[in-house]
């Protein structure tokens, strides 16, 4: 029993060393994973997806995501062109196009990113109206994605879109915009009001025109008039007499007193 115990023990212990090598040799990298290694300090191709051998010790892998990455931007503080003071936060999408670029030319390429849309959001903001921020909103975010992907391209990173989310406005500018609102608002129903004005005065002097060359369309209009008001079960009824009807009088005892005078 003596002599069985070492060569037991080389056994573990050659099978603790076969395990260990097979569990560092062998890595699976998912459909959207791409590895990185380091032969010797030195890069190889990109390995993956699916089963991947390496050799331990003499290897190192470092696995990347291909997948998009969706980063919020934390808030702002910015100023805009016209000096109004607010806070903005945006969300970033972006993915690795070069797996090898994202590992060896920026230490880590999260936070580089982070950082590079957290300094362009001010930039951009502040070179921006607070109308513009808050109406072209497409056109900020545009500017913003065009700025940022310049700036992380030679990193292997596309960003594909930049959103901003919220702006925050300080409690007097929100009271200034309200009274803006309110004043615009006024505006336009007095002018609406102006135009039902006048649409009214067109269509009442055309109505005047076609009762002057037709006089009996006058008359049958005063006795739809009367007939209307008669329905409500008036007691008193004021009704309009046309001048036409008692100026033949007017005019007839105008003649006889200047016929008396003469």
């Amino acid at each position: 029993m003596p002599l069985l115990e070492p060569s037991f023990m080389g056994v573990l212990i050659t099978v603790f060393f076969v395990v260990y090598f097979l569990s560092s040799a062998i890595k699976i990298l998912r459909e959207y994973e791409r590895g990185v290694v380091f032969r010797l300090g030195r890069i190889i191709p990109v390995k993956g997806p699916g089963l991947v051998i390496i050799w331990p010790i003499i290897d190192k892998l470092v696995k990347v995501s291909l997948r998009t990455v969706t980063m919020d931007v934390p808030s702002q503080d910015v100023i805009t062109k016209d000096n109004i003071s607010v806070k903005v936060n945006a969300v970033v999408y972006f993915r690795v196009m070069d797996s090898i670029k994202a590992i060896t030319e920026v230490e880590d390429f999260y936070f580089a990113t982070s950082q590079i849309a957290q300094t362009t959001l001010r930039s951009i903001l502040g070179q921006s109206q607070l109308d513009d921020l808050l109406a072209n909103r497409e056109e900020v975010n545009a500017e913003l994605q065009k700025v940022i992907d310049f700036q992380t391209e030679p990193w292997g990173i596309k960003v594909t879109a930049v959103e901003v989310k919220n702006v925050d406005l300080p409690v007097e500018m929100q009271r200034a915009i309200a009274k803006q609102a309110e004043a615009e608002r006024e505006r336009r129903a007095k002018v609406i009001h102006a135009e039902g004005e006048f649409q009214a005065s067109q269509k009442l002097a055309d109505a005047a025109h076609i009762i002057a060359t037709a006089p009996s369309a006058l008359q049958l209009r005063f006795l739809q008039t009367l007939a209307e008001i008669a329905t409500e079960k008036n007691s008193t009824i004021i009704f309009p007499v046309p001048i036409d009807l008692i100026r033949p009088f007017v005019d007839k005892y105008s003649k006889e007193v200047e016929d008396k005078r003469e």
